[in-house]
């Protein structure tokens, strides 16, 4: 059952006995077996990030961000200094437990605590981190940080046109919701926003379905996976009629 109904029999939501707002998140490590998640700090993560975005030659992994590339590290560390630093977004830095190197960001934005509602976005991962277990262990300790914080929803918002991202939403198990029409302009172009999110109700099996993937036993002696987490988180999501 998903509603009740009122006096004047009417549905209406059921109640949230129990719960109440979560607190923003603070800016700590997060500690994985592949990766750690750090808040991200100049001193810290910026030359390793610059170096691991300067491998994207083309300029092929910016198309679907506001901004970017940056042409040399002064612009980039402006760029960080502006809007990487403060209180929201949370920006983090995805450094690579092999090397102790940042190779990749990600951020908390759009947190609505009174609604238990947050937002993963300003995903940007460098050659060095696509297609890796890290970059999936990511994701995962960054849902994982929300839903046992006590957020209830846990979105994900992306262009339209970036099936790239669209797919990886999927993979881990967010639901896709629809598409806001021409919700925003950037880079002096439209964007039609598709949304995906993943519920506090999932999150348990969510949770089992990671923890498989990332389990050494998931992996041959040369890394490659012998179970897809697709095929894992595809049971529990609850995408739209109308799908992709």
């Amino acid at each position: 059952m998903t509603h009740r109904t009122n006096e004047f029999d009417q549905p209406i939501g059921l109640p949230l006995i129990g719960w109440w707002p979560p607190p923003v998140p603070r800016k700590e490590t997060l500690q994985g077996r592949f990766c750690r998640v750090e808040p991200l700090a100049i001193d810290a993560h910026l030359e390793a990030l610059y170096d691991a975005i300067s491998r994207d030659k083309e300029g092929r992994s910016w198309t679907y961000l506001a901004y970017g590339p940056f042409p040399n590290i002064d612009d980039y560390r402006a760029w960080i200094t502006a809007t990487c630093l403060g209180d929201t977004p949370i920006f983090f830095a995805i450094v690579d437990e092999k090397t102790g190197k940042a190779v990749g960001v990600a951020s908390y934005l759009n947190i609505v605590a009174n609604n238990g509602s947050i937002e993963v976005g300003h995903i940007h991962y460098s050659p060095l981190l696509q297609q890796t277990p890290a970059a999936t262990e990511a994701m995962f300790l960054l849902m994982r940080q929300a839903f046992e914080l006590g957020y209830r929803r846990y979105e994900w918002k992306c262009d339209n046109f970036n099936t790239a991202s669209k797919a990886a939403a999927q993979r881990l198990g967010l639901s896709y919701e629809g598409i806001f029409r021409q919700a925003v302009v950037y880079n002096t172009r439209n964007r039609d926003t598709a949304w995906f999110a993943a519920i506090d109700g999932e999150w348990p099996a969510l949770n089992e379905a990671f923890e498989t993937w990332l389990a050494p036993e998931n992996f041959d002696a040369e890394g490659r996976q012998r179970v897809k987490l697709s095929d894992l988180t595809r049971p529990i999501r609850e995408d739209g009629p109308a799908g992709l």
